[in-house]
């Protein structure tokens, strides 16, 4: 990975995107995802329990999004490959980070009704002990899908409550956040 500066957000569960033009642009900008098609730039995004989300293009546009439910009810998703699309990206992909599993996300039937109504039935799931749930795995999928982003890689997901590996803000409490980092890097010459 490359050691130049990264972007990073200050991210506050909303839809705003940022382009980065330069590495290390827009870092510690108010938003919850960053595209670029700029050779050497790192793109991250952090959680303790939101999906992470890694995006790229075989054109050479990038993209990291942070997507909690707020986030997928803003739109964050879409916005991250509309603006990658704005860069020259036309086949866009997408790797799933660590998140919170629906087994383990209670949620309000209200919210959890109006992410239904936006995305889909596959949304609504309930926890192991039997309370409303939030599928947030399927939200992203939902959202992605819906982007026309159908190439989505889940193989590096885990349950962030269920992890001793990673932080989960829901099930302990916990102050430090799980980063994905992508990057476009140059090449060597």
């Amino acid at each position: 990975m490359h050691a130049g500066p990264w972007t990073w957000l200050r991210q506050v569960h909303g839809a705003r995107v940022v382009v980065v033009d330069e590495p290390g642009g827009a870092a510690g900008a108010e938003a919850d995802a960053a595209v670029s098609a700029t050779t050497d730039a790192v793109l991250a995004v952090h959680s303790a329990d939101c999906a992470v989300v890694g995006l790229w293009s075989p054109q050479g546009v990038i993209g990291a999004a942070h997507a909690g439910w707020r986030g997928l009810r803003a739109g964050v998703l879409p916005r991250t490959v509309e603006a990658m699309a704005g860069l020259g990206a036309t086949d866009v992909r997408a790797v799933l980070g660590p998140s919170i599993e629906a087994a383990c996300y209670e949620f309000g039937p209200a919210d959890l009704a109006t992410l239904v109504d936006a995305l889909g039935p596959r949304l609504a799931a309930t926890t192991g002990g039997g309370a409303p749930a939030l599928d947030l795995v399927a939200g992203v999928r939902a959202a992605l899908a819906a982007a026309g982003v159908n190439d989505v890689d889940a193989s590096w997901w885990c349950c962030t409550a269920c992890s001793p590996r990673h932080y989960s803000h829901r099930a302990r409490g916990d102050a430090g956040r799980t980063a994905l980092l992508i990057a476009l890097e140059g090449t060597a010459g």
